[in-house]
C-alpha cells in the first residue's frame, strides 16, 4: 500500500462530504412504461423464485439526514401520480401543513431546517418503496431478509421492518427533530458558541489509531459510545457521532472543542485527517440531544395514534423481518430493547459501519438495496462490501432507488440474481 500523504484541510462550512445530489427531473416517466418492461415471463419468473430459502440474502437501506433536496419528489410524482399523489396528501394531512410544497418549492434553507428535513426524507423514503410495491409489485417481505437506517433512516427502516405504523413514525420523527432543533436553540442562547458535526476521513490503516487518539483527548477510557467519563459539561462535550466506514468517522459536538481536538491531533497526536463540516444545523447523536432521548422514551412508551388502533402500542413486536439497530449494529431482540436503543440513539454512536459488516459477514447478505433520496448510502454500502451494481462473481450487488429512472436497473438485475442459492454464496 502507498504511503499515506494526508492534506490539511481546514473545516469548511459549505461543503457536502457527500456525493450532491442531482437537481429534480422535469422529465416524466410514465409508470406503464415501465411496467411492460417488467411484465411477462420475466415478471413471473421473479415472483415464481421468490423462496427465501433458495435466493441471496438482501438487505434494504434507507439514508439520514443531509439527502435532502428541494424537487426530490417531483420525480415520483410525475411519473406516477396515481400512487405518489395520495401518499403526499396524507403526510400533508398528518404533520398538519404543506410539508409537499417545502419539498417542491423550497427555499432550501426551509427545508434544511431540522424540523422539516427529517420528516421529508423519512415520508419519501417510503414513498418511494409504495411505489414499486404498488406499481411494481414488489413484495418487499418476500424478497427482503434485513432493513436498516442510517441516523434518521431507522424510522424507515422500522416502519418497513413492521415495528411501528407509518402515521407513528411520521409522528415520532416530527416531534423528535423539533426537540432536537430546540436543544440546539437553547444551547446557543444560554451558553452561546456553535454546534454542528464534522467528518474526518482519513486511511483506512489510520483509522484505529486515529479514534484512540479522539478518545484519549476527550477523556474516554475506551472506544464506547457514551460520554459521562468525559470531565466536561455536555454544553462542550463532542462524540463519535457517526462510524460511517473503514476510513471515515463523524464528530458531533461543540465546534470550538471539534477544532481544539483537531489542533491537537495535528500537532500531538501524529493524525492529519481531512475534516469537512456537514450542513447539518444541530450536534447530533451528542450529549446536547439528551433531553430528546428521555422524550423519545415517553413517545416509544405511548399508545399509536392510528384511527382504530388507539387502544394498541405504538411500538410493535415482533416484526415482520429483522431491523438492525444504529447502536447496537444487531438486531432488536424485544421490545423493551426496541425502546431504550431507539431512544439512546439520539446520544449514542450511529454505528453504520458495524452494521454493514454484521450483514456482510455474519449473514451473508449478498443483495443491498438503498431506498430513498440521495446516494451517499449506496456509495458507503458499496465500498464496504466491494460491489457497485450487480456483481455476478459475488452473487448480488448494490442498487440505489432515488429517481424513476433506476427502477428498471435495480429490479432487473434483482430478478437475474433471484436464482443463485445460498450454497453458491458461500
Amino acid at each position: 500500500m502507498k504511503s499515506f500523504a494526508p492534506r490539511r484541510i481546514p473545516i469548511r462550512s459549505t461543503f457536502f462530504l457527500e456525493d450532491c445530489a442531482l437537481n429534480a427531473s422535469k422529465t416524466s416517466y410514465p409508470a406503464t412504461t415501465y411496467r411492460l418492461r417488467l411484465s411477462g415471463e420475466r415478471k413471473e419468473r421473479r415472483h415464481a423464485s421468490s423462496n427465501k430459502s433458495s435466493r441471496p440474502k438482501t438487505a434494504l437501506f434507507f439514508p439520514g439526514q443531509g439527502v435532502q433536496r428541494v424537487g426530490m419528489l417531483t420525480p415520483w410524482l410525475e411519473a406516477f401520480p396515481s400512487t405518489a399523489g395520495p401518499i403526499v396528501e396524507e403526510i400533508d394531512d398528518l404533520l398538519g401543513y404543506k410539508l409537499s410544497s417545502i419539498i417542491a418549492n423550497g427555499p432550501n434553507s426551509t427545508l434544511t431546517a431540522t424540523g422539516n428535513a427529517q420528516p421529508a426524507i423519512m415520508a419519501s423514503s417510503i414513498l418511494i418503496l409504495r411505489v414499486l410495491e404498488r406499481e411494481f409489485g414488489f413484495k418487499t417481505h418476500e424478497r427482503v431478509d434485513f432493513t436498516l437506517g442510517h441516523s434518521l433512516g431507522e424510522f424507515a427502516a422500522l416502519v418497513v421492518g413492521g415495528y411501528v405504523e407509518f402515521q407513528d413514525s411520521l409522528y415520532l420523527v416530527r416531534k423528535r427533530a423539533e426537540i432536537m432543533a430546540e436543544c440546539s436553540r437553547r444551547a446557543s442562547a444560554e451558553h452561546g458558541g456553535e454546534y454542528g458535526m464534522v467528518a474526518l476521513v482519513t486511511e483506512p490503516d489510520h483509522l484505529s489509531s486515529l479514534i484512540e487518539a479522539i478518545h484519549e483527548f476527550l477523556g474516554h477510557n475506551s472506544a464506547g459510545s457514551k460520554s459521562e467519563s468525559a470531565e466536561v459539561p455536555p454544553i462542550q462535550q463532542v462524540l463519535i457521532a457517526n462510524m460511517n466506514s473503514k476510513n471515515q468517522i463523524v464528530l458531533s459536538g461543540n465546534i470550538g472543542r471539534v477544532k481544539e481536538l483537531l489542533t491537537h491531533l495535528r500537532q500531538f497526536g501524529g493524525h492529519d485527517p481531512r475534516a469537512v463540516r456537514l450542513k447539518s444545523d444541530s450536534p447530533f447523536h451528542s450529549p446536547l440531544m439528551r433531553p430528546a432521548a428521555k422524550s423519545m422514551m415517553k413517545l416509544l412508551e405511548g399508545k399509536s395514534k392510528v384511527k382504530g388502533k388507539e387502544d394498541k402500542d405504538l411500538l410493535m413486536f415482533p416484526g415482520t423481518m429483522a431491523c438492525i439497530s444504529n447502536v447496537s449494529a444487531r438486531p432488536f431482540h424485544s421490545k423493551e430493547e426496541l425502546k431504550d436503543l431507539w431512544s439512546r440513539s439520539c446520544v449514542e454512536t450511529v454505528r453504520w459501519w458495524d452494521s454493514i459488516k454484521y450483514l456482510d459477514q455474519e449473514k451473508k447478505v449478498r443483495r443491498w438495496i438503498g431506498i430513498g433520496p440521495g446516494k451517499v448510502g449506496r456509495n458507503l454500502v458499496g465500498k464496504e462490501v466491494g460491489m457497485r451494481g450487480m456483481d455476478t462473481l459475488k452473487g448480488g450487488g448494490v442498487w440505489g432507488i432515488s429517481d424513476p429512472k433506476e427502477i428498471e436497473e435495480a429490479l432487473k438485475a434483482l430478478d437475474e440474481t433471484e436464482s443463485l442459492g445460498v450454497e453458491e454464496l458461500k
